[in-house]
C-alpha cells in the first residue's frame, strides 16, 4: 500500500502491529531462513537496487546535496555485498528472544526469572542510508519484531527496491510481508503523523543529523532512541607511540569521514607537540584533510605549516564535521584533555593513545561516552565491528540502551514465577 493519507499511515501502524504477534512466536530457523534468502538476494538481484539508486544519486547530486551525505546515499556492488554479509552474521548470532536472563529461588518458593521477549513494532525515520533498511529490518526480524521504515526522500527509489528484496525474502520463507511497512510517500505530514502512533509503535529510532534527531525526541510520543550525533575526539597523550598516534588518527579521520564515528578534533598534549604534531598534521594533509588549529598548534607547525593548516574558531570546537575537516588543539594535560571532551564532547566516542596506564585508566573511567578507546580508532564504532552484526543505530543516551544496538537491545524481559500453590499471606 502507498501511504498518501494519515489513514493509510494508521493502516500500516495497525498491521505491523498484527505482524508482531506472529513474529514473537516465529522460530529461529523460520527467522534464519529469511535472513538467509535476505543475504542471497542482495547478492544475486543487485542490478534493480544499482539502478535505482543511481537515480537518487544523480538526483541528490543535482539538487546540491552535501558531499557527506551522498557518499551516505551511494550504493555499490561492494556495499551490497558487505550488508549481505551482515545479514548472514545476523542469522549466525543466538535469537535472543526466550532466553532466561536471571533466575532466583524466592525465600517463599517461588522461582523467579526474567525471560527476553521482543518490543513488538520498532518504527525508524532516517536519511540518506539506503542500507539502513536492510540493517533494521534483518536485526528487527531476528529478534521478533515488525518494522516500519520511513527514509529520506533522496533515497526513496533505492529503499522502495531494498523493501521489494526484502518482501522476497519473507514470502520465499512463508513469513508475513506485514513484518516490514514502508512508508514509500516523502510527505512531511505523514513523519508527524508516524511520531504519534504511541499506540502501535513501541521504539522509535532515528537516524539522521541533528535536526531530524532533536525533532523526533521532542515530537514523538512513544520512546525514542536519541543519539547518533558524533563528536569524536582522538586524546594524543604525553605517553603516546608517534607512530602508533600517526596512524590512528589518520584511520580514524580519513578511512570514512562522513560517518557519525569519524574524528572530528585531535587533542596532543604540550610535551609531545612539538615532535608530534607536525607528523600528524602531514599525513592528515597529505590525505586532503583541511585543519583548523588553535594559536599554539599553529605556532608549533610554524612557516613550514601545510598551506591546509588554518586557523580555528570557536565554532571548530564541539563541531561534527563529517567531512575532510578537523579541529586541533594544544593541551597541557590529561585533565585539560577530559575537561575539553566533557565541555565539546557529544558522548559518542572518545579515544586516548597513550602507554601510560594510569592514564588510560583515567580515560576510561571519566570520560562520558557510549564508547570509550585507548589506543584504538573510533572508526570501530559500529554494530558489525562489535560482534552484533549490524545496528539499528547507535544512542548516546543511557536509557535503555547505549552504544550500537543490536539484537538484545530490541528486546524487553517479562517475569516469569513460577509457584507450587503459593498464595500470599
Amino acid at each position: 500500500m502507498t501511504a498518501k493519507s494519515v489513514q493509510d499511515v494508521t493502516a500500516l501502524g495497525q498491521a505491523a502491529r498484527k505482524a508482531s504477534r506472529k513474529l514473537a512466536r516465529l522460530s529461529t530457523e523460520d527467522k534464519n531462513r529469511v535472513l538467509l534468502n535476505l543475504a542471497g538476494l542482495l547478492r544475486s538481484d543487485q542490478a534493480g537496487v544499482l539502478s535505482a539508486n543511481e537515480e537518487d544519486y544523480q538526483e541528490a547530486k543535482a539538487e546540491g546535496l552535501d558531499e557527506s551525505l551522498l557518499d551516505r546515499l551511494l550504493l555499490t556492488g561492494e556495499r551490497l555485498n558487505g550488508t549481505a554479509d551482515e545479514v548472514q552474521r545476523v542469522a549466525e548470532l543466538p535469537d535472543p528472544v526466550g532466553e532466561v536472563i536471571e533466575t532466583t529461588t524466592l525465600p517463599n518458593g517461588l522461582i523467579a526469572s526474567r525471560r527476553r521477549v521482543p518490543l513488538g513494532v520498532v518504527g525508524s525515520i532516517y536519511e540518506s542510508r539506503p542500507n539502513v533498511t536492510v540493517d533494521i529490518f534483518g536485526l528487527c526480524l531476528k529478534s521478533g519484531n515488525a518494522c516500519i521504515l520511513r527514509g529520506g526522500k533522496e533515497t526513496i527509489r533505492s529503499n522502495t527496491a531494498l523493501v521489494s528484496l526484502l518482501r522476497k525474502a519473507l514470502t520465499e520463507a512463508g513469513v508475513t510481508t506485514d513484518a516490514v511497512q514502508f512508508l514509500d510517500n516523502p510527505d512531511r505530514s505523514l513523519v508527524d503523523a508516524m511520531l504519534k502512533m504511541n499506540e502501535y509503535i513501541d521504539l522509535l529510532v532515528p537516524r539522521g543529523g541533528a535536526s531530524l534527531v532533536k525533532f523526533v525526541a521532542e515530537n514523538a510520543t512513544m520512546p525514542a532512541v536519541t543519539g547518533g550525533i558524533g563528536v569524536c575526539h582522538t586524546y594524543v597523550d604525553r605517553a603516546a607511540d608517534l607512530k602508533m598516534a600517526v596512524e590512528i588518527v589518520h584511520n580514524a579521520k580519513v578511512r570514512r569521514p562522513s560517518i557519525c564515528n569519524a574524528l572530528d578534533t585531535v587533542l596532543v598534549h604540550a610535551e609531545i607537540a612539538a615532535d608530534g604534531l607536525p607528523l600528524i598534521a602531514k599525513k592528515l594533509t597529505d590525505a586532503g584533510v583541511e585543519l583548523h588549529c588553535d594559536n599554539r598548534a599553529l605556532s608549533i607547525l610554524g612557516p613550514d605549516a601545510p598551506d591546509a593548516a588554518l586557523p580555528a574558531g570557536e565554532d571548530d570546537w564541539g563541531k561534527e564535521f563529517l567531512s575532510l575537516t578537523a579541529a586541533v588543539k594544544v593541551v597541557d594535560s590529561l585533565d585539560d584533555a577530559l575537561e575539553h571532551i566533557e565541555t565539546y564532547g557529544s558522548g559518542h566516542s572518545e579515544a586516548i593513545i597513550t602507554d601510560d596506564d594510569s592514564a588510560a585508566n583515567r580515560f576510561l573511567d571519566e570520560v562520558d561516552a557510549a564508547v570509550v578507546y585507548v589506543n584504538a580508532s573510533t572508526q570501530f564504532t559500529d554494530g558489525g565491528q562489535f560482534g552484533l552484526g549490524a545496528e539499528v543505530g547507535i544512542s548516546t543516551q543511557k536509557f535503555h540502551a547505549r552504544g550500537p544496538m543490536g539484537l538484545k537491545e530490541l528486546t524487553s524481559y517479562k517475569w516469569i514465577i513460577v509457584g507450587k500453590g503459593h498464595v500470599r499471606p
